[in-house]
């Protein structure tokens, strides 16, 4: 069913109508998925494993009664049921729910701004069934998923133009995120920073401010309104700046750890399955079973490693609460960020549903603690007890502020959901540097870096200046060009991306283009088996070429119909010989260049 707006209505009011009815629904929707978890984890956790497990904002008395389950011969099976149910519903009704849930919606805004209506649902009842079962994964990326789903049945049913759509489907982001972890302002601008690596949706700040009020304000009225941790007592001085640097540096380095191994277990388990042909719905069961049996066996090793184990299983939430408490055995703290990359790459990388945020947190809090402990055993005087939590808290900022490429959205959204604002300071210090070492490394491969490079913002430039200007004004010249051959290896790439930031190059072989090799092309051919691969394994032959004497216009179309960011440059009399190379970034350097060009000769003009 489809309804319209009253033609008299402004495009201001609509957007405000449209950020009233996403807030409303993302409301109610975050709450049922956020009591689906509760009940989920309290049957398969609490009923039948008999695991009295910690949670997030209890106080000290009541989370010091935690204690893990008699036995934990039944988690495997439990791992198991939940692992196959979800790879059954992802891969027989929505593919696209699988992983963590954020990319995906970054995903449909970049693209059409359209998300099936049965993913919301499928979405939610598998990170339910992932989450509750044990993976190691968290609820917002879910969250944002499912808000971003109905941001999309909004748009359709509403008739929306793609602005309107694109802001329907933020805002949805947005408001599912900051509803479920009670951070309204956070979310709201975690929306619109997420989208991108070195831009910022502006369009969608607004109305997101309004919808995540507006769905906190439901799930408040049911679940409370106290911030999701108790942060308790804190101290910290301006001498201890230093340290938190230090912490910033650690979470940069542990950031990608995170990154790397997550995404090469998803690349390995997709391999593996590809290669010997294995149905893909058993493919969340196996990363299950794997992560079953290493808790199981820590658990024979000691009390300690047995909470090291349970530590990484589910959100962890309860876990970094006993962090802000420093109730958790050092070893344990050392161990465990890289217990939660290993389960969570386990978790997500074989397929589960669920979201990177949560363990995110978890590594980063479990770095924060860990060097916290440190340098209070050895200087007592200068690092006090109560300066620990702050150690936690700045953590979890660095290092998720760094891999999701969201600095600003992510301090604010952990100081909501501590509540407290005194860490702020610390925290921009370790989140600052933590961000700048890791670059434009991300957990979130949906990113792209600026709106030239995102299809929703296709028909923002003025197709009449870009048709105007030739792709040979725009283009690098040939002698400029960074090419690799055919002999080449994939690490030859890897360097230099490494090294000059480009995602692309052509392939030439005896002066002749035969094809282009992309960072994506070379990450999946290093992955798979086969001793020391060349890019002639690797390269896609036969690209799409443009011609030097046609538009910028008619590049870009190719781009944004084909989801590319770069393209050969050839002359029309010979299609194998390479003229230049094509980005987006040019293009948009182009446009802007001739956009100047244009408003200083209308000024010109005027004043004459």
């Amino acid at each position: 069913m489809t309804f319209s707006f009253p033609s008299g209505i402004t495009p201001t009011k609509r957007v405000i109508l449209i950020a009233l009815v996403v807030g409303v629904i993302a409301g109610f929707g975050s709450l049922l998925f956020f009591e689906g978890l509760k009940w989920g984890t309290a049957f398969f956790m609490g009923y039948l494993l008999q695991y009295t497990y910690p949670q997030e904002g209890q106080s000290v008395a009541a989370i010091s009664q935690w204690s893990g389950p008699p036995s934990l011969m039944l988690l495997v099976p439990i791992l198991i049921f939940g692992s196959l149910l979800t790879g059954i519903l992802v891969t027989r009704l929505a593919p696209e729910a699988e992983g963590h849930g954020t990319d995906a919606a970054i995903k449909a805004f970049h693209g059409e701004g359209r998300i099936r209506r049965r993913v919301p649902l499928v979405k939610a009842v598998t990170a339910i069934l992932t989450i509750s079962t044990g993976g190691s994964a968290g609820r917002e990326g879910p969250s944002a998923q499912i808000s971003a789903g109905f941001g999309s049945m909004v748009a359709d049913m509403l008739g929306l133009s793609p602005r309107e759509r694109r802001i329907a489907l933020t805002t949805g982001i947005g408001a599912g995120i900051g509803t479920i972890f009670k951070a309204p302002f956070g979310g709201a601008v975690l929306a619109a920073e997420v989208l991108y690596t070195r831009d910022f949706e502006s369009d969608a700040i607004v109305p997101a401010f309004l919808a995540s009020v507006i769905g906190y304000a439901i799930f408040g009225f049911f679940e409370g309104y106290a911030p999701i941790f108790s942060l308790g007592a804190i101290v910290w001085n301006v001498y201890q700046i230093p340290l938190f640097l230090l912490l910033g540096v650690l979470c940069a380095a542990f950031g990608l750890i995170y990154i790397f191994l997550f995404y090469g277990s998803r690349d390995w388990f997709a391999a593996q399955f590809k290669r010997y042909n294995l149905p893909l719905y058993l493919k969340p069961v196996s990363g299950a079973v794997i992560l079953g049996v290493l808790v199981v066996l820590l658990a024979f090793i000691s009390p300690e490693a047995e909470t090291l184990g349970l530590a990484s299983l589910g959100s962890s939430y309860g876990f970094d609460q006993l962090m802000f408490y420093s109730m958790l055995p050092l070893a344990v703290v050392l161990l465990l960020p890289f217990a939660k990359i290993i389960a969570t790459s386990l978790t997500l990388g074989s397929g589960g549903s669920g979201g990177v945020f949560a363990p995110g947190l978890t590594i980063g809090a479990g770095v924060g603690a860990s060097l916290g402990l440190i340098l209070h055993l050895f200087f007592p005087a200068y690092v006090p007890l109560e300066t620990i939590p702050v150690f936690v808290v700045v953590g979890m900022i660095a290092l998720f502020g760094a891999v999701a490429n969201a600095p600003i959205a992510v301090l604010i959204m952990v100081v909501e959901m501590v509540g407290s604002i005194t860490i702020l300071i610390p925290a921009m210090a370790a989140v600052a540097v933590s961000t700048l070492l890791t670059g434009e490394k991300t957990i979130f491969r949906q990113q792209v870096p600026t709106k030239a490079q995102s299809g929703a913002h296709r028909g923002e430039y003025d197709q009449k200046t870009l048709a105007r200007i030739p792709v040979r004004d725009a283009m690098i010249p040939k002698e400029s060009v960074i090419t690799f051959s055919p002999t080449h290896t994939p690490s030859d790439v890897l360097d230099t991306i490494g090294k000059t930031g480009h995602t692309g190059f052509p392939v030439i072989d005896e002066g002749r283009l035969v094809g282009i090799v992309t960072n994506r092309d070379v990450r999946s051919l290093s992955t798979s088996d086969g001793g020391c691969p060349t890019l002639r394994d690797a390269i896609t032959p036969a690209p799409l070429v443009i011609h030097p004497d046609d538009s910028l216009e008619s590049a870009l179309a190719i781009m944004v119909g084909h989801d590319f960011n770069h393209l050969p440059v050839v002359e029309k009399e010979s299609p194998d010989t390479l003229a230049g190379f094509l980005t987006r970034t040019d293009i948009l350097r182009a446009y802007a260049r001739a956009s100047h060009l244009a408003a200083c000769k209308k000024e010109e003009n005027s004043l004459s």
